[in-house]
C-alpha cells in the first residue's frame, strides 16, 4: 500500500495541493491519503506550525506532499519555521531541486539539470547571536557525515539519470574548513563510488554566473545549504522561474515534496493557482521516492504536453481546475 500524508499549508496550498494528489490518485489508484496540519495558520490555532501528530503521520506515511507556508513579517515569539521544522525533525537531510526546459515558457530548450542542496546544516542551523551591541554573529556547522551523506545521494541521482557530470559547488578558498570539509568529504564518496571521472568542482560564484551564461553544460550540482538555496532559485529562471520550480526533501526511508512558490495570499481562494509546481513535486515523489520512474516520466510527459499547447499567457488565465482536467485527460 503506497501512503501520502498531506499538508496543504497556507494560502494556495489548499488549491495546488488537491490537484496534485488527485493525478496521483489516477495513477496510483490504492493510494492512502492522510491528512495533516502545518504553517503559520496551524501556528495560529494551535502555538505550534509543526504538531507532533503531523511528525507522527509524515513518518507512518513515509512520503508527503507540502503545499506552501506562510510567514509572519515580524519575529514572533515561539513560532519556527514549519518547513525548517519538518525538515530538521524528520531528517530530511538532502534538498533536490530539478531545473529542465519546459515548451514555450523557458528561455531555452536545452537546460537539464539537478541541483542537490544539503539540507540540515550550513548557517539553517539558526544559531546566531549578539556579542555585542554592534556585532552578531551567526555560525556555520559543516560536517562530514552530511557532506558524505548528499554525495551517496548524489550518486545515486547520477546513476537514474545516466549523469554525465557532477559538479560540487563551494567557497573553500574563503572558507577553507568547512567548504574544504565539504568538498573533500564528497570527493572520497563520488570516487569510491567510481563516479570520480564525471566530477568537477566550481566557486560559487563562478557556477552562479556560469548558471546564467551556459546552464546547459551543467547536469548534477551538489553543494551546502545556503548556496544551494540560491543558486536553485536563481536557475529556476530556466524553467519559468520559481511559480514552476518543484523540490524534493528526502532522508533515509522519507521524502517531503514540496512546490518552491510561496502561499500567494493575494490569489488565495480565487481558483486561478497554478498548481503545476506541486504536480511536478509529485512527480519527484513518484520517481526518487517510490521507485515508480515510469509514473513520474507519465506525470512529467502529460504537463509538458499540456505546455507546449499554452502560452504563458494563457497558462495564466486558466484556473486551477482547467490545468487540473487537462493533465487528466493526459494521463
Amino acid at each position: 500500500m503506497t501512503r501520502l500524508c498531506v499538508i496543504a499549508g497556507d494560502g494556495i496550498g489548499h488549491e495546488v495541493v488537491p490537484s496534485a494528489v488527485r493525478l496521483l490518485e489516477r495513477l496510483i489508484p490504492r493510494l492512502q491519503v492522510t491528512e495533516a496540519e502545518a504553517g503559520w495558520d496551524c501556528f495560529q490555532r494551535h502555538g505550534q506550525s509543526v504538531p507532533e501528530t503531523t511528525l507522527q503521520r509524515m513518518r507512518e506515511c513515509g512520503a508527503g506532499l507540502f503545499g506552501a507556508v506562510s510567514s509572519p513579517s515580524h519575529r514572533v515569539e515561539g513560532y519556527r519555521s514549519a518547513i525548517l521544522t519538518l525538515r530538521q525533525s524528520l531528517q530530511l537531510n538532502v534538498n533536490l531541486r530539478p531545473v529542465r526546459s519546459w515548451p514555450r515558457i523557458s528561455p531555452r530548450a536545452d537546460v537539464d539539470l539537478m541541483i542537490l542542496r544539503e539540507n540540515s546544516e550550513g548557517l539553517y542551523i539558526g544559531r546566531e547571536h549578539m556579542q555585542s551591541a554592534d556585532l552578531a554573529i551567526a555560525e556555520r556547522h559543516i560536517s562530514r557525515h552530511a557532506s558524505e551523506h548528499i554525495a551517496q545521494r548524489a550518486a545515486q541521482v547520477a546513476r537514474l539519470r545516466d549523469g554525465r557530470r557532477i559538479t560540487l559547488v563551494h567557497k573553500a578558498n574563503v572558507l577553507p574548513l568547512t567548504c574544504g570539509l565539504f568538498r573533500d568529504s564528497c570527493r572520497r564518496v563520488l570516487t569510491a563510488e567510481g563516479l570520480d571521472d564525471i566530477v568537477d568542482e566550481r566557486l560559487v560564484d563562478v557556477a552562479a554566473l556560469q548558471l546564467i551564461e551556459r546552464p546547459q553544460d551543467f547536469d548534477i550540482l551538489v553543494t551546502t545549504n545556503l548556496f544551494g538555496d540560491i543558486l536553485s532559485d536563481l536557475a529556476s529562471y530556466w524553467s519559468g522561474g520559481l511559480g514552476m520550480a518543484p523540490s524534493l526533501n528526502w532522508g533515509e526511508g522519507i521524502a517531503l515534496a514540496e512546490p518552491v512558490h510561496g502561499s500567494a495570499p493575494d490569489i488565495a481562494g480565487t481558483g486561478k493557482a497554478n498548481p503545476l509546481a506541486a504536480i511536478l513535486s509529485s512527480a519527484l515523489l513518484l520517481r526518487y521516492q517510490w521507485q515508480a520512474g515510469a509514473l513520474a516520466d507519465q506525470l512529467e510527459n502529460a504537463v509538458g504536453s499540456l505546455l507546449a499547447e499554452m502560452s504563458i499567457a494563457e497558462l495564466d488565465s486558466q484556473t486551477t481546475q482547467i490545468i487540473e482536467q487537462e493533465l487528466l485527460k493526459r494521463l
